[in-house]
């Protein structure tokens, strides 16, 4: 175990964490909400600092980031738990903390998985020729103190960094960790209080929003959005609009906005996958709003996968799949064709 970071000590043993949003009180021998963190005899601990549940090497589009360094590798590292409880969590066994292995660690034994050290996180990435780092799967903040000494070495070694989270993190941990920081891809997984308070159980998530604009505002990050739109819960027009219209207004009518096809999981396997054409009014919506890119997923193949210049309307970035050609985006994220800003990173 080490000890975990930006915490209070609070009368009578108690502590309370400040790494996300709950900012969870936690008594002596007890967990917050995460289940990750523990606190021992007043002090609370991270259970999970070089704790890895997967390691892989992905195409940057499967985060989805499509407008940040087109067409690289990432080093993809995911750990145990979760600070959200999400009904339709695709990596449930993994996130769930209560069928995820996290018990053996709260008994000093050792959990399935395999130890990996920042340093040879950063290692594994330059071995493998990737472009960098992205902490994923589950939810990266909650693995703060080992996410935060990988992307001060990523950065220190030329490499990039991301995070793709649900966006819970607190203004403080956000605020350490942004020096090192390129990437923020966000969930917003609806935009109604009855929504999260029903598929992601969270009473206030509104933070969600402030954070990710601080993230672009304050520390200069790449942000895209994704939404898994789920039939008969987020995908109703004024739910849809309203996100696109803040998206807009807020982070920019040139970010990327992923709205991606639901499948069954977890204990949301009763409700059946999103029509396409579900998804396709959702783009249109988004379109509509003022943005400039949205993109379909967990479609491959149909149209919305690919970037087209806003502008001049030419074929700057095609993909299907996984497979990614950058056609006609110039050096500073501009097309080719016309000079328009595309808010492409790293080409």
């Amino acid at each position: 175990m080490q000890e975990a970071m930006l915490y209070d000590k609070l009368a009578n043993g108690w502590v309370q964490c400040h790494i996300c949003q709950w900012r969870c009180k936690v008594a002596p021998g007890k967990v917050g909400y995460c289940k990750t963190r523990l606190n021992r005899d007043g002090v609370l601990y991270t259970l999970i600092y070089n704790q890895t549940s997967s390691i892989a090497i992905d195409p940057i589009e499967k985060k989805p980031l499509f407008h940040f360094y087109p067409a690289s590798q990432a080093l993809s590292l995911g750990t145990w738990g979760c600070n959200f409880r999400c009904e339709h969590c695709q990596n449930w066994h993994i996130s769930y903390a209560e069928h995820n292995g996290l018990s053996p660690l709260l008994e000093g034994r050792r959990i399935q998985g395999e130890e990996l050290s920042a340093s040879r996180s950063v290692a594994l990435a330059k071995r493998h020729r990737c472009g960098g780092i992205s902490w994923t799967y589950n939810e990266p903040t909650i693995w703060f103190e080992y996410t935060l000494e990988g992307a001060k070495l990523a950065k220190a070694d030329g490499l990039y960094t991301v995070y793709v989270t649900n966006g819970y993190i607190t203004p403080e941990a956000l605020d350490t960790i942004g020096p090192y920081l390129d990437a923020f891809r966000a969930d917003f997984k609806g935009f109604t209080d009855d929504f999260y308070r029903q598929v992601c159980h969270l009473r206030r998530w509104r933070g969600i929003l402030e954070v990710t604009l601080r993230a672009k505002d304050k520390w200069n990050m790449h942000i895209e959005v994704i939404t898994n739109v789920i039939p008969g819960y987020n995908d109703d027009a004024e739910q849809l609009r309203a996100l696109a219209v803040w998206v807009k207004d807020n982070l920019g009518a040139n970010t990327p906005w992923h709205v991606t096809r639901f499948y069954p999981h977890a204990r949301m396997t009763h409700v059946p996958p999103t029509p396409l054409a579900t998804l396709q009014r959702a783009r249109r919506i988004g379109l509509e709003a003022g943005l400039h890119f949205v993109y379909l997923g967990n479609v491959p193949g149909a149209e919305g996968e690919s970037t087209h210049c806003y502008s001049c309307q030419n074929l700057v970035i095609q993909r299907s799949g996984y497979h990614t050609q950058v056609l006609a985006v110039e050096k500073g994220g501009k097309c080719r064709y016309c000079g328009a800003d595309l808010n492409v990173r790293g080409v």
